[in-house]
């Protein structure tokens, strides 16, 4: 991965004088000044343990500088990238409730107005969820439409005393009911799909996010100081000042102070898969735009089901909870603008809620997904990537040209394979491949659980978080989301949300109100039967 901002050595030389402050002579040096030295060997020039002491605190900066420039684009990557899902998701949730709202206000008027309560409670705890609160889709959604079963049972019943009790004898049967239609059963699998997709997607650049901060802040080991000095430096001991380390040296090098670093990516590649699967899903049969914009014509479309059999569900309630009494207020009296008694059609293209900046969820998918995979392996190719930079190491053919540790010439030990456990016997790093960093072990358990949900995600199973006031960070991971149960599944889903087709035949509201002569039939068959219960 190149590096920016570079364009010259780490400390620049001009007639022996280093500008990071060091001075190098080729005078007589004391034993003392020699036996001092722990990590580079002068012979045309005298380095004392200030001037190495200096070099080694340049080197920690050097590779802290190193570090943070090559994962810059992978850090940014995943903060902007969690910034801008966020904000879209968060938009699309804000317009599609202001677009119920308005719709709803437009067309039903008063007795929206008096049960609004109902629309803004379903928004707010689909927001909870996005947000991480620890709600459950599915109940939440069917909770909702029985409420909403509730509320218009009242309104279409108005002439009877309605109490709590016989509400809840309603409730207990709308499963056998079904007032709305299947409409309810249809948008509960699409909307618990969309928001497990959505808020696993935007966890899971969270996570990435956190992970690469905390690697690349990863604090190097006295070995690794004393090895990167070595190679960066300890020439301008021996008058070498011009000559780069040998790219064979460095990548020893790299591969001895990264080696906690690569074994990461294992963990990782599994970990930007899995992202790469939600992307297909947010893309395709989990789009939560596309469950979100006609959510307000589809509450409507359940709305106008129920009122069109008002007569024969307010028949069958009566046969299973019991007659309620009169309320003195006569069915007749009530004006048609006081019941739900509209109906009204999508809205066009241009009054579809925009994204932040614009940018709709397809386009914003298909940037994030191609820098997903061009950092597959970004862990593991750290050394390459530190090494191919020229002000770093000298070119692959100049392999006779360069410093090799020791003097100019070849280096000629061989490059070891990527790791903690291959960097047992690394010539250039000291590596303790019994201790492995504490903090890599934290992050890549905590792309094991991210991983995971997000495979869950996948097959469309949900997922439960604690809220936010009861979130810990006991993962390392710093998302800010622990897991409090798991679905486990090993198959994926390939099958799509079942796709509601929109009504388009007009009712006049006077046909709504008003039974017809076949409903009259109807309820006088149902009537010679048994009472149902």
């Amino acid at each position: 991965m190149p590096i920016s901002h570079h364009n010259e050595r780490f400390c620049g030389v001009t007639d022996n004088q280093l500008d990071c402050g060091l001075t190098l002579t080729s005078r007589h040096c004391d034993v003392k000044d020699l036996d001092d030295l722990r990590v580079c060997i002068p012979q045309k020039t005298c380095c004392n343990a200030e001037m190495e002491e200096n070099l080694s605190q340049r080197s920690s900066r050097d590779f802290e500088k190193l570090m943070d420039d090559t994962s810059e684009e992978l850090r940014d990557t995943f903060m902007t990238g969690h910034k801008r899902f966020d904000d879209f998701f968060l938009e699309l949730l804000e317009n599609t409730e202001r677009s119920l709202n308005e719709m709803f206000l437009r067309t039903y008027g008063k007795p929206y107005l008096q049960n609004a309560e109902v629309f803004q409670g379903l928004f707010a705890e689909l927001k909870r969820y996005y947000a991480g609160g620890n709600v459950n889709l599915e109940e939440m959604l069917n909770d909702f439409w029985v409420r909403l079963l509730e509320r218009m049972f009242q309104l279409l019943n108005s002439q009877y005393l309605i109490t709590e009790d016989y509400l809840e004898c309603i409730g207990k049967y709308v499963e056998q009911l079904k007032p709305f239609g299947d409409v309810p059963k249809k948008l509960k699998s699409q909307v618990t799909r969309a928001f497990i997709a959505a808020r696993t997607f935007v966890q899971g650049l969270m996570v990435g996010r956190e992970v690469a901060n905390r690697v690349s802040k990863v604090t190097m080991s006295s070995a690794c100081v004393s090895g990167f000095t070595k190679m960066l430096y300890c020439s301008y001991c021996q008058g070498l000042f011009t000559l780069k380390p040998c790219n064979n040296y460095c990548l020893n090098v790299m591969k001895g102070c990264l080696a906690n670093q690569a074994d990461l990516d294992p963990e990782w590649s599994k970990y930007i898969d899995a992202m790469l699967l939600v992307t297909e899903r947010l893309e395709g049969p989990f789009n939560i735009e596309s469950v979100m914009e006609p959510i307000d014509v589809k509450i409507s479309e359940a709305i106008m089901n129920m009122q069109e059999n008002s007569m024969q569900l307010s028949y069958q309630v009566f046969q299973g909870c019991g007659q309620p009494k009169p309320s003195g207020m006569s069915r007749s009296s009530r004006s048609v603008s006081d019941t739900f008694s509209g109906r009204f059609s999508p809205y066009n293209p241009e009054e579809l809620p925009t994204a932040a900046a614009a940018t709709r969820l397809d386009r914003l998918v298909t940037d994030v997904k191609e820098k997903l995979k061009k950092f597959r392996k970004f862990w593991s190719s750290l050394p390459e990537a530190f090494c191919q930079e020229e002000h770093v190491a000298a070119a692959e053919s100049t392999e006779d040209d360069c410093w090799n540790g020791r003097d100019k010439g070849r280096y000629v030990p061989e490059v070891l394979k990527d790791g903690l456990t291959n960097q047992a016997n690394n010539p250039e790093v000291s590596v303790d491949i019994s201790r492995p960093d504490t903090q890599i072990r934290q992050q890549i358990m905590a792309l094991r659980v991210m991983t995971n949900k997000l495979k869950n995600a996948y097959d469309g199973n949900d997922i439960f978080f604690q809220d936010s006031n009861d979130e810990s960070s006991g993962s390392g991971s710093g998302s800010g989301f622990t897991e409090t149960s798991v679905t486990e599944s090993n198959s994926f889903i390939t099958d799509a949300p079942i796709q509601e087709a929109e009504k388009t035949e007009e009712s006049s509201p006077a046909s709504i109100v008003q039974p017809n002569l076949l409903l009259l039939l109807v309820f006088t068959a149902l009537a010679l039967k048994e009472p149902w219960r």
